[in-house]
């Protein structure tokens, strides 16, 4: 008897465009599901940019019903207040899985080019290149996109001991 294969979200928050994507995780083999992403009006208020951001990931979560999720740590940015923005966004990312039920891994920048690229400095053309060859039906319209699915190959790789982690707490 096979287990049926994992669904994976990743995120790659962002103010302006958030990514997703979802993929499924049978053992080893990935698929692509689908992919995305939630944009705001720069001419709209921080309150109402945060609420496209949580209603487009609940349409997500919805939509696909995802059995686990993956988002990107924030970097450090030079800038406090873009920074904090970023994290409010990275907030609802976080959180929209998390009341849906579905754990929430968090990887940094580095580690989810290292896994796809091969190396921490890889760019964004190099990780959708990498997405091409590794879910080859992936076809993601926009570079959070497919960083989302670059999050969730991420997360498909590492899951087994972020799980173990979970477990010993």
């Amino acid at each position: 008897m096979s287990k049926a294969p994992i669904r994976i979200l990743g995120i790659d928050p962002g103010l302006r465009r958030t990514g997703w994507g979802v993929i499924a995780c049978e053992g080893n083999r990935l698929s692509y599901l689908a992919c995305g992403s939630v944009e705001t009006s720069q001419r709209a208020d921080l309150a109402m940019r945060l609420l496209a951001i949580h209603d487009g990931l609940m349409r997500v979560v919805e939509d696909f019903r995802p059995d686990e999720a993956a988002v990107e740590n924030t970097f450090v940015n030079k800038d406090a207040g873009s920074a904090l923005k970023l994290g409010q966004a990275r907030g609802i990312a976080m959180l929209i899985p998390a009341r849906a039920g579905i754990s929430v891994a968090e990887y940094a920048p580095n580690l989810v080019k290292k896994t796809i690229v091969g190396a921490g400095h890889g760019d964004k053309t190099q990780i959708r290149m990498m997405i091409g060859v590794l879910l080859p039906k992936a076809d993601p319209q926009t570079e959070d996109a497919a960083d989302a699915l670059a999050i969730a190959v991420c997360h498909a790789h590492h899951r087994t001991s972020v799980l173990l982690k979970l477990a010993a707490q």
